[in-house]
């Protein structure tokens, strides 16, 4: 049994397919499939049960994938003491898409120039699967967007945000100064997927308004969420850093929130127990230059009010 073995194991545990824990580790299937019935044979005891060609993780097999998770965590960490020690110097920094859409270009530049030998991976998945690559140390660090609550992951808010009500200007709403919260009830949107930082803080904003908005389009990507606002007249609440030139050039209309409710943090994001680097304080440092974004001027834009237009 090597932490090769495990490795794979956790993906297939965690993929609940073959194929993808294949994908995922670049083996071929019949490789994993190997590695899997090799834990089995010396373990003596099956990990999977295998019925109608789906795989459910017996319970022996949940006791050692949490055994798993800890014992490669803890190699990883041993590999990373290690290579300090040869003077590598490596970050792999994590995104939510918002933020890998509208900062982490400029971030990763301004690491490469200030850092030239550093080597750096970066990923940009929701906040859920960002959350999940740091707890499995396949991630040094991460910025997002969204609320962490694992309680090995520590949280410090580093770049100031806010979201806003978006249509066309061909959208009836775009002609009016002011816009009741209530009469987004029935609306169609285009949303970001489940598990997006984005999705939940306006799914909080809904939860207690009694407004029941109609989910016309589902994306994770901003570009596509743009288009549908642009070209098929959805409404959608997004971060006003991801319109900035549409809303420059006429393209999409903001209405601005009159309460705090979507004022929001980019998180930088570490486990509990990972060493803090030189190259992970300067990515903190070039985090915080980013202020609370504003308002293009000279542009108009309505206003979002709590409760419902009075006749």
């Amino acid at each position: 049994m090597t932490i090769r073995h495990l490795k794979i194991f956790i993906q297939v545990a965690e993929t609940g397919k073959m194929s993808t824990a294949a994908k995922n580790c670049y083996l071929s299937q019949p490789t994993v499939s190997q590695a899997i019935h090799e834990l089995e044979v010396y373990y003596g005891v099956p990990l999977f049960e295998r019925l109608s060609r789906r795989l459910y993780i017996t319970e022996s097999g949940k006791k050692l994938l949490t055994y798993a998770r800890d014992t490669v965590r803890s190699f990883e960490l041993l590999e990373e003491a290690m290579r300090k020690d040869r003077m590598v110097d490596r970050l792999r920094i994590g995104a939510s898409i918002t933020v890998g859409n509208c900062l982490l270009s400029n971030i990763v530049s301004q690491l490469q120039s200030r850092k030239p030998g550093l080597d750096l991976y970066t990923q940009v998945g929701n906040t859920r699967e960002i959350q999940e690559n740091l707890l499995n140390s396949t991630l040094d660090i991460a910025l997002v967007e969204g609320m962490i609550t694992h309680q090995d992951l520590v949280t410090v808010p580093v770049v100031d945000d806010f979201l806003v009500l978006a249509c066309s200007p061909s959208h009836p709403f775009a002609s009016r100064k002011t816009i009741y919260f209530q009469e987004l009830n029935n609306q169609p949107f285009a949303l970001r997927e489940l598990g997006s930082g984005t999705r939940e803080l306006f799914a909080h904003t809904l939860q207690n308004s009694g407004v029941q908005i109609k989910i016309a389009c589902e994306a994770n990507t901003p570009q596509a969420i743009r288009n549908m606002v642009m070209y098929d007249n959805y409404l959608t609440v997004i971060s006003i850093r991801l319109i900035d030139e549409e809303v420059r050039t006429g393209k999409i209309h903001v209405i601005q929130n009159s309460t705090e409710d979507w004022n929001r943090n980019f998180f930088l994001v570490t486990h509990k127990n990972k060493t803090f680097t030189p190259a992970m304080e300067l990515l903190r440092e070039l985090s915080e230059q980013y202020k609370r974004p504003t308002l293009p001027e000279g542009i108009s834009f309505g206003t979002l009010l709590p409760g419902a237009k009075t006749v």
